[in-house]
């Protein structure tokens, strides 16, 4: 698949919510995973750690009341897209989270993500 293929495929799971099958059959086994500083998630490399951090993130969710992908960007191997959510975690207040995602495409499957957003203040 081209970048751009790999791209749109990408948003069209990602508006559906399937994110599992989004990594199953986009991701590359030894794909890195690249959080900003300040986050209490870790970067990591390897498609069964970001299922293991996906599955992290998931289990602290206690409501989902929306979400956005944009269309995505395409330059050479590489994409972006803007993601919204507005989601209430378990014990916290809700929040609207806004990130720029970027990521790398070689062979026809994401070879690294990484995310760009203001992490939340820490209590």
């Amino acid at each position: 698949m081209s970048t751009q293929e790999v791209a749109n495929k990408l948003v069209e799971y990602c508006r559906m919510g399937q994110y599992v099958e989004a990594q199953d059959d986009l991701y590359g086994e030894n794909c890195a995973s690249i959080e900003p500083e300040g986050t209490s998630y870790p970067s990591v490399t390897g498609l069964a750690a970001i299922k293991q951090k996906a599955q992290q993130w998931a289990e602290m969710v206690e409501e989902v009341h929306g979400s956005e992908v944009s269309d995505p960007v395409v330059a050479g191997d590489f994409f972006a897209l803007t993601m919204k959510n507005d989601v209430t975690f378990k014990g916290m207040a809700r929040q609207q989270i806004e990130e720029v995602s970027v990521f790398e495409v070689k062979d026809g499957k994401i070879v690294k993500e990484q995310f760009f957003f203001t992490p939340p203040p820490q209590g």
